[in-house]
């Protein structure tokens, strides 16, 4: 015979105890939405609330509070009551003025506000200044940087490359040419000292310095490989020699479009001259102040990041050798193509949006 205090009979619909057993067995959810599962399932056996509390490990007052919520308002009972916290030390107004100060002034010593000098501006704590701030997405030590444009031909250049890249011609072959200047053969002062647990790698901020080296490279935007080749200056000498390169490359019965920024080399009269001996050639030049438009720009990020930045070199010699290795290596197991998805009318209008955006300071 069970012994305890007469309880209210708990009946459980097919649905509810599904979802009561689906919460008691949850390895996700919170512990207390867990429990008050399990509570109203083994009240559903028979079990007095002592029973039940002692299984548990709970008190019996709490087992008679989860399962009185669950017989008045079901499984919605069982979930925690939003409370009301502490009331807002701040109004509207104070909140206005803080966030106007932050966009419209600077301190009389700086030139932006930190949440410290702000919030003692304003007299207020420093996390309250940080949380209007993150509520309003306002990040005053942050600058970002920008270049419009001013070529007359952006809209149409923005168009012709944005094409070659979204649906390239046919029997030919796009490749993005540039060089990256100035790659200099650097060695540090001090051996480097290795990472290891606990510790990053560390190097002196000093170094010395072996010489430079340009390197030319051509990136098909199809499959991502890359044609290189690095030389001692980057005048038209050197580009031209590089073109020649992509021509002993390239086979003959494809098209050649090539994609270029607007630095003089690239327009000498010699190379022009190169390039009118042969039809199959097309040079589409990127808009001036927008050579992002260059994929070969991201893959000399990547070369950059991952074999040059960190790397110590005794001459210019060795230096060449790690891009060349780097550049073999990459064609044969990372090369691959980027994904390019955005259309020139999607460009144009950010764009357009950050000239409102300039419009609108009035300079």
């Amino acid at each position: 015979m069970a012994i305890g205090r007469p309880k209210t009979p708990l009946e459980l619909s097919v649905e509810d105890r599904q979802q009561l057993e689906s919460l008691a067995s949850s390895r996700t959810l919170p512990h207390g939405l867990v429990m008050r599962a399990q509570i109203v399932l083994l009240s559903d056996t028979g079990m007095t609330n002592t029973a039940v509390a002692e299984q548990l490990g709970v008190g019996q007052d709490t087992v008679s509070k989860w399962r009185g919520r669950f017989i008045e308002r079901g499984i919605q009972g069982l979930h925690d009551e939003l409370r009301p916290g502490r009331p807002r030390t701040i109004d509207d107004e104070r909140v206005a003025e803080l966030v106007n100060k932050t966009l419209h002034t600077t301190p009389p010593n700086g030139t932006h506000w930190s949440c410290r000098t702000l919030a003692d501006e304003m007299h207020v704590s420093k996390s309250t200044a940080h949380r209007i701030w993150q509520a309003f997405r306002l990040q005053p030590h942050r600058q970002k940087g920008f270049k419009l444009s001013t070529d007359p031909f952006f809209v149409e250049k923005v168009r012709d490359i944005v094409g070659l890249y979204l649906d390239p011609p046919d029997k030919a072959v796009v490749l993005c040419v540039d060089e990256k200047s100035q790659i200099q053969a650097l060695d540090r002062t001090q051996p480097m000292l290795p990472m290891g647990l606990g510790y990053v790698e560390g190097f002196t901020h000093d170094y010395k310095r072996y010489g430079t080296t340009t390197l030319f490279a051509a990136l098909d935007t199809a499959t991502g490989q890359v044609l290189a080749q690095c030389k001692p200056r980057h005048r038209h000498q050197e580009f031209l020699t590089f073109l020649k390169h992509i021509d002993a490359n390239v086979p003959d019965d494809l098209d050649i479009h090539l994609i270029v920024d607007n630095y003089a080399t690239h327009k000498h009269a010699k190379v022009r001259r190169w390039l009118a001996a042969r039809p199959r050639y097309h040079v589409h030049f990127t808009p001036t102040y927008a050579s992002w438009l260059n994929q070969v720009e991201r893959w000399f990020g990547i070369i950059t990041q991952q074999a040059i930045r960190r790397g110590t070199f005794k001459s210019v010699k060795a230096l060449v050798e790690r891009i060349k290795r780097f550049v073999d290596t990459y064609n044969a197991k990372q090369s691959r193509p980027f994904i390019w998805t955005a259309t020139a009318d999607s460009i144009l209008e950010k764009i357009a949006r950050l000239c409102r955006r300039i419009s609108g300071t009035g300079h």
